[in-house]
């Protein structure tokens, strides 16, 4: 065992630990400059469970209907060989597609079943359907697979990535912000199929940027079909995985004694995240379980209002400060100087708007 894998094994303890899938990727680096999602999803510890023990638990995730749903209106599309599915994206006057369910074998191990989608992926030349490939990607110095629940539709020699997901399309409209994630998500199995095909010598673009989003229709359960362009998210994933620190360097620098075994007391647990910096945003509310926890602990510093105030008021870290600065009531250091000026001007034409 390497000795960044002792400390990623001592910091999980003796419970079982959770992979990384799309959805951490997506908000791991929605928000890189985290050193404690980092070091918490690299250790695979289980946020959920981790923010119910020291009292702080999140009203995060689906609900068990959304799940059902969910899982229904994949099973409609995928029955009969995805003989819907294939009708809703207009494939079904196409001759007889081959159909690949590599998730078939629950037995198999996660090893075996990368090597079965590589090898498919390699020797596919004609039009396919993969369902359920296994692919890695690089987080943060850490190879990490991931599973996910789509389907790699090869067309006139491209892969395209199809996702189902269960919320509706209602007159031609989705929630925005569903719709986002989804295509960042999207953008994660295509980033990572694309260095799948990239290590078998194979042309990445053959992985297209367009993605299919596959939703039900109205109020109903009849599928319909979106295309989305998922090149700003690529680019935008691209340059934070970039930015993300080695999980490696990270490790390093922990205090030997640092664990989050589930079995120690709520005291004990708070007590070892505070000894790794968070970067809190409101933000984090929609995309990490322990964000009531870190809401709860920036209470008072600039970074709890947001990003935009947390960047414009760079090396002022409380609220409290930045009063004390706008009313002139104390001097700014050197690094302070010119949001101190801001301030103090925000706060006269404040004042002046009052007495007006």
């Amino acid at each position: 065992m390497t000795a960044e894998r002792a400390v990623l094994t001592r910091l999980l303890g003796p419970g079982p630990g959770k992979r990384h899938n799309a959805r951490t990727i997506a908000a791991l680096t929605g928000n890189p400059g985290c050193t404690r999602r980092a070091v918490l999803d690299a250790a695979g510890i289980d946020k959920p469970k981790l923010a119910q023990h020291i009292g702080f638990p999140g009203d995060f995730g689906q609900s068990r209907f959304a799940l059902a749903r969910g899982n229904a209106f994949e099973a409609m599309l995928k029955a009969d060989c995805c003989a819907l599915l294939l009708e809703t994206l207009g494939y079904a006057s196409m001759a007889p597609i081959r159909y690949d369910d590599l998730g078939e074998d629950a037995d198999e191990t996660l090893g075996a079943r990368h090597a079965r989608t590589r090898d498919l992926l390699a020797g596919t030349a004609e039009t396919a359907l993969i369902d359920h490939p296994l692919l890695t990607l690089d987080v943060a110095g850490q190879t990490v697979f991931l599973e996910p629940d789509l389907i790699a539709l090869q067309v006139a020699g491209r892969l395209q990535v199809v996702e189902i997901k269960s919320f509706a399309i209602v007159d031609g409209q989705a929630d925005s912000a569903k719709v986002s994630a989804a295509a960042t998500q999207a953008a994660v199995y295509v980033l990572a199929l694309r260095h799948l095909l990239s290590r078998l010598g194979v042309d990445e673009q053959m992985v297209s940027h367009d993605v299919v989003l596959v939703c039900p229709e109205n109020f109903s359960l009849r599928p319909a079909a979106v295309v989305l362009d998922v090149r700003k998210q690529l680019s935008t994933l691209r340059r934070q995985l970039a930015r993300l620190a080695s999980v490696a360097e990270i490790v390093a620098s922990l205090p030997p004694d640092l664990t989050f075994d589930l079995a120690l007391p709520p005291a004990q647990l708070t007590a070892a995240l505070t000894r790794i910096e968070a970067r809190y945003a409101p933000e984090c509310l929609s995309a990490c379980e322990l964000a009531a926890y870190c809401r709860h602990e920036a209470a008072g510093t600039t970074a709890a209002l947001g990003r935009p105030v947390r960047d414009a008021l760079g090396g002022i870290e409380t609220v409290a400060e930045a009063l004390a600065l706008a009313a002139g009531t104390r001097t700014p250091s050197e690094q302070q100087t010119e949001a101190a000026a801001l301030l103090r001007a925000a706060a006269v034409l404040r004042a002046e708007a009052l007495a007006g």
